[in-house]
């Protein structure tokens, strides 16, 4: 009896621990990962965050990039970490996108990884070179369709939002550009203006300043509604397709097995944070449109676009590597 009396309080005991350790949570220094090099959306995003989060708890956030292998690199770091909380990553698309594209990981995106919360995203606009005859998405799709396989796009990269939104409009339109990558999405940006390339699909606020130059078009947002900097500028469905929708989202996940309390007061003071007009207007001001999920609802939207992104990689025979 003694010994089942023990046994009960051990266990007691440790059931506690979670709850009384959540309590306490944070009591030493945060550190966020962002898997994309310094200077992009993930590093103002990043550090903005970070910065309003140490304010509110007490404890510093601090931003650490950790750019490689398309960024599966900082993703892997923060799965091996310990899951007390202490690491979180800064993901984009990537964490549903990888296993799709990659046949080898060192790590289980969706196993590894677990969602805090979905915290901002950004407008894609998609861009024409001024010698590209078209207007509108109308005529644009009707120059493709008369010229195929002769106009090409650029990307980042393969396996990128400024890769997959094309092939997702070039399914939707029945067309066929080129694909050019490059080594990230601001080359990509000289290749369109220099001429290298016809057409581009990529951040609104990176594309701004050499739409406003007149070194590129902009023929329509591929979002739910149009960018305050480009009012003119309809959205795809506004300009007759449906479905071509594909925002930069951003979210922040935690290493699997973190204790939910933990989980969840990350998740309240990542919202509350996003909620304050300093930090929302500060983003609002670089073209970053603040968001706030609960963990559950920004898992299930990871599991959703992991399976629109298979359609679309399927249906452009983009082999994993």
């Amino acid at each position: 009896m003694n010994l089942r009396a023990i046994s009960v309080f051990l266990l007691l005991l440790c059931s506690a621990i979670v709850p009384a350790g959540a309590q306490t949570f944070p009591s030493k220094t945060i550190r966020l990962v962002l898997p994309f090099p310094p200077g992009g959306p993930s590093d103002i995003l990043g550090r903005a965050l970070a910065q309003k989060v140490t304010e509110q708890v007490g404890q510093q956030m601090i931003t650490d990039n950790r750019a490689g292998a398309g960024g599966n690199l900082g993703l892997e770091l923060t799965a091996k970490a310990p899951a007390d909380g202490y690491t979180l990553v800064l993901s984009s698309p990537l964490i549903s996108i990888s296993p799709l594209l990659y046949s080898k990981l060192n790590y289980d995106p969706q196993k590894d990884l677990a969602p805090v919360s979905l915290v901002a995203q950004i407008q894609n606009v998609l861009l024409v070179h001024p010698s590209v005859p078209a207007k509108s998405l109308k005529e644009f799709v009707q120059v493709v369709r008369t010229r195929p396989g002769k106009l090409n796009y650029g990307s980042g990269g393969v396996g990128t939002t400024t890769h997959l939104a094309p092939e997702l409009m070039q399914s939707l339109t029945k067309t066929r550009m080129v694909h050019v990558p490059f080594k990230g999405s601001g080359l990509a940006l000289i290749g369109l203006i220099s001429g290298q390339v016809d057409v581009l699909i990529m951040a609104v606020p990176a594309a701004q300043g050499q739409v406003d130059a007149g070194k590129a078009r902009a023929i329509a947002v591929l979002s739910d509604k149009r960018a305050t900097t480009m009012p003119n500028v309809p959205t795809t469905k506004e300009a007759g397709i449906d479905g071509l929708v594909v925002d930069i989202w951003y979210g922040i996940l935690a290493p699997s097995g973190t204790p939910a309390p933990v989980i969840n007061r990350l998740n309240t003071e990542i919202n509350k944070a996003l909620a304050s007009p300093d930090l929302k207007d500060r983003l609002l001001g670089v073209g970053v449109q603040p968001l706030g999920t609960s963990p559950e609802q920004f898992g299930t939207f990871i599991r959703s676009e992991a399976v629109r992104f298979a359609k679309v990689i399927k249906d452009a025979g983009i082999k994993p590597e």
